[in-house]
């Protein structure tokens, strides 16, 4: 196991009208700009309870924040935070708006290009470029990216998607209840379901260092969603299972299960230009992704492979390479019964589109991806013939 460093302070308030215990979170003197995506929370009457429950706090809304936020879009929040005197946020939605929300607490005290924060990458900004942010806690809607209790965030500007990650982008509080999760589109709890899956595999699926505890974590994960995804599907109000997939999706990615341990992501970056470039759904991309990524990548991630068929799906046949293959198949099976297509031709990308998708990753200098940086644009290639 590799060494780690871990600290995690977000608080969490989960279950039912767990969305009360905010009035105990946010300063009666906060000037609040509420954020929040395509309407949603303002038709099922939820925004009409923060408001209730803020009371005579003084706030004003934000609203539009799109499915994979755009930097545009989020730099007329900033303006807004600015023009006002803007303290606390709060976000109300799914990964989409918390992702927004972080990226605008990020640029609202940073006085160059904000464009620059986008083209650092992961992990790269510190304390000597930005030590304040605004502070912001989170109301979640929608089961799925883990940003509720993570300082990362996905960005779209221009054509392309580009993450930011900063210890102050935790935020402060989250509410995770079950129940605002009933309304959702059942695409959506689908997708849910996939990109929490995925979050799972990026870093269990690569090669065996003895973290037993963080494979178990992981194995405990994707066993719950195969078990909980057909009450999900079927049962749009079944609390226990909605209360499972909201809690597996936290734990997916709140850094848990990736401590010590090799992490890959490949899967992510190459999906994250089928969204730019096509509009494809960011968990369908991963469907589309994965179960080639492992078709190439068998070789590279034998060990973990075989360790997943066992005791994810419980293969058991002498045949190795039949164990794989299998293990892999039943991943795919999976994502289709969720009625999320795993073939780009699916959504009618063709052969002819592969090089635009290369040359997007190369100009974007995504050339060396996986959990030991060998898979070339040459191997991405491959993985995109198999996914067609």
């Amino acid at each position: 196991m590799f060494n780690f460093t871990y600290h995690n302070p977000v608080r969490i308030f989960f279950g039912k009208d767990q969305i009360k215990k905010i009035d105990t979170q946010i300063p009666i003197s906060a000037k609040i700009l509420i954020t929040y995506g395509g309407g949603s929370a303002v038709k099922s009457g939820l925004m009409e309870q923060v408001k209730s429950i803020l009371g005579n706090r003084n706030y004003i809304e934000f609203g539009g924040i799109e499915p994979n936020p755009r930097y545009e879009t989020l730099m007329k929040a900033v303006e807004l935070v600015h023009s006002e005197n803007i303290d606390f946020m709060l976000a109300v939605g799914g990964g989409s708006v918390l992702d927004g929300t972080k990226f605008i607490s990020l640029v609202s005290h940073y006085e160059g290009n904000a464009v620059d924060l986008l083209k650092m990458g992961w992990g790269n900004i510190t304390s000597k470029i930005i030590n304040k942010v605004v502070p912001f806690g989170a109301i979640l809607t929608l089961p799925a990216t883990g940003s509720e209790m993570n300082p990362g965030a996905v960005i779209s500007y221009e054509n392309g998607k580009f993450g930011v990650m900063y210890e102050l982008l935790y935020p402060q509080f989250s509410v995770l209840d079950p129940t605002y999760t009933f309304t959702l589109p059942i695409i959506q709890v689908a997708n849910g379901i996939v990109d929490t899956f995925v979050h799972t595999v990026e870093q269990y699926m690569t090669y065996p260092v003895d973290a037993r505890i963080q494979d178990r974590f992981a194995e405990g994960i994707l066993q719950t969603l195969i078990e909980i995804a057909p009450a999900n599907l079927n049962e749009p109000k079944n609390y226990d299972a909605r209360a499972n997939l909201m809690w597996s999706a936290t734990m997916a990615l709140n850094g848990n299960i990736g401590l010590g341990v090799p992490q890959d992501w490949a899967t992510h970056a190459i999906g994250h230009e089928l969204t730019a470039l096509f509009g494809i759904d960011h968990g369908q991309t991963l469907a589309i992704i994965y179960p080639a990524l492992l078709e190439v990548r068998k070789t590279e991630k034998r060990a973990k492979l075989l360790q997943y068929a066992e005791r994810v799906w419980h293969i058991d046949n002498k045949d190795e390479n039949k164990k794989m293959d299998l293990a892999i198949l039943k991943t795919r099976t999976f994502f289709e019964s969720l009625g999320v297509q795993t073939r780009m031709s699916k959504y009618g990308i063709t052969n002819s589109d592969i090089p635009r998708i290369i040359e997007n990753l190369n100009s974007h200098g995504i050339t060396k991806l996986s959990e030991t940086g060998d898979l070339t644009l040459e191997i991405v290639e491959k993985i995109l013939k198999k996914a067609m």
